[in-house]
């Protein structure tokens, strides 16, 4: 009997629907067949191919309730959130519909010969591998760049978002690209070698884990094809003696809580100055009492359950642990009698280096407060991982915080008094164990293309 994967509603584990797991048998003629339609649409020009992305914004805004609904079904998002994300998806279609001819204009270089330049030539078939958080912005925000560029794509999905994945492959033939420009794979992740071998993929993008992105990269490097990996971090936002204390606690309550805390992105340790930890403390536990659970499916609902029961049980055994080792439980941390993925606002005060709390990431709803004695040792904290993808300093002196974000913070990317988001216009990524390669921004289009050195004597 063929093997099945089932796409399960996580706020009631109610089977929504259930696909056929693809074997390579079934994935090699669509790799070959995005092969054949990639030698027809790279010699379409920017302007023909820049078409599609604007159709393809308009549907996404009269689709948007439905995309909104889908994936609080699939994976527990507050519709409020969903539409939100399909907002944004439109933005980055007509940002990369409007832009990409700048980004990959030819470039002249003075040398001594008559001419040289430098041009950017689309790669071929690229594998996508993308995380359920985001399901529709993290598959179009890498979709844009890549086939505004000219390449192809071939999409292997989370599991739990198979009906996501199904419906973008829809949404490009329905903006009117020809088939085959990005087709979407039903197979679990027991294929993704095979298919990164294949001689017709040409590199691979993968958001999501620190493990998945070692296996990628193992097979990818194996092959030598390229690889861009955007994965998980544990990300530091400082709050300093002079900050604004309930403008931190803001940025630091959204940044935690949205999307339910499944975010890479999202604040995940609190590092307070002790002279104003015990404020900041009190606040933002006021702030997290105001996150209530709710059914993902009503639009006053700014918190729903997590998209599986079992990322929401290692979470708790992380929380569970993090106690264990000394940190204090303030709210929360207790698995509710009902059924579902639910799991409450919860905030771990004490925490230091050791816990599981410190360390790890943690993908949920939970905040931690780590104690600086000063600005030097709250450096020292946030630096003090192995990732390495955003992070946020919060002070009165615009100056300093500048000085220290470009400087100082080891991340990919830092903001001073907010919290860190995507934007189309700006790279966005990681470093050490946060992985490398840019998405999105000039950057991002730059990361899938041949980039040609042409001489004429």
């Amino acid at each position: 009997m063929k093997r099945t994967i089932k796409s399960v509603n996580p706020a009631n584990e109610a089977v929504e629907s259930e696909f056929p797991d693809w074997s390579m048998d079934e994935i090699t003629p669509v790799i070959e067949a995005a092969d054949n339609a990639f030698l027809k649409w790279q010699q379409l020009n920017f302007t023909e191919r820049a078409a599609f992305f604007i159709n393809m914004a308009q549907i996404l805004r009269q689709r948007k309730a439905d995309y909104a609904q889908l994936m609080a079904n699939e994976m527990g998002k507050p519709v409020s959130q969903g539409e939100v994300e399909i907002e944004k998806c439109a933005w980055v279609c007509e940002h990369y519909a409007q832009q990409s001819a700048s980004y990959l204009a030819d470039r002249a270089i003075e040398t001594e010969n008559s001419e040289s330049f430098v041009t950017f030539k689309p790669l071929g078939v690229i594998y996508m591998i993308m995380p359920w958080n985001f399901p529709f912005w993290q598959v179009i925000r890498g979709a844009a760049p890549t086939i505004m560029a000219g390449n192809t794509i071939v999409l292997k999905h989370a599991s739990n978002v198979f009906g996501c994945a199904v419906a973008i492959e829809q949404l490009f033939k329905d903006a009117g690209f020809a088939d085959n420009i990005f087709s979407t794979l039903l197979t679990g992740s027991h294929t993704s070698a095979d298919i990164i071998s294949h001689p017709k993929i040409r590199a691979v993008t993968l958001t999501g884990s620190e493990r998945a992105g070692q296996q990628v990269a193992a097979e990818a490097g194996r092959n030598l094809k390229k690889s861009v990996l955007e994965l998980g971090g544990s990300d530091p936002y400082i709050v300093l003696e002079d900050a604004d204390i309930d403008a931190a606690v803001a940025s630091c309550g959204a940044s935690r809580m949205l999307n339910g805390g499944q975010v890479c992105i999202a604040a995940k340790r609190f590092i307070v100055v002790e002279s104003i930890r015990q404020e900041f403390e009190d606040k933002i536990i006021e702030l997290m009492k105001s996150y209530q659970m709710g059914d993902p499916l009503e639009a006053a609902t700014n918190f729903g359950p997590m998209a599986k029961v079992k990322l929401r049980d290692e979470l708790h055994q992380q929380v569970l642990r993090s106690v264990e080792q000394g940190a204090v439980l303030k709210l929360g941390g207790e698995i509710p009698d009902k059924q579902g993925a639910w799991y409450p606002s919860t905030v771990l005060t004490g925490v230091t280096k050791g816990m599981a709390a410190f360390t790890e990431e943690l993908f949920g709803p939970v905040s931690t407060i780590i104690s600086a004695r000063d600005e030097d040792d709250a450096i020292a904290i946030a630096n003090d991982t192995e990732f390495g993808l955003g992070g946020a300093i919060f002070t009165r002196d615009i100056e300093k915080g500048r000085r220290l974000a470009r400087d100082v913070i080891d991340t990919g990317t830092c903001v001073v008094n907010g919290f860190v988001k995507s934007d189309p216009r700006l790279p966005f990524g990681g470093i050490k164990k946060s992985g490398y390669g840019r998405e999105i921004g000039e950057f991002g289009i730059h990361e899938f293309v041949n980039i040609k050195t042409i001489v004429v004597s």
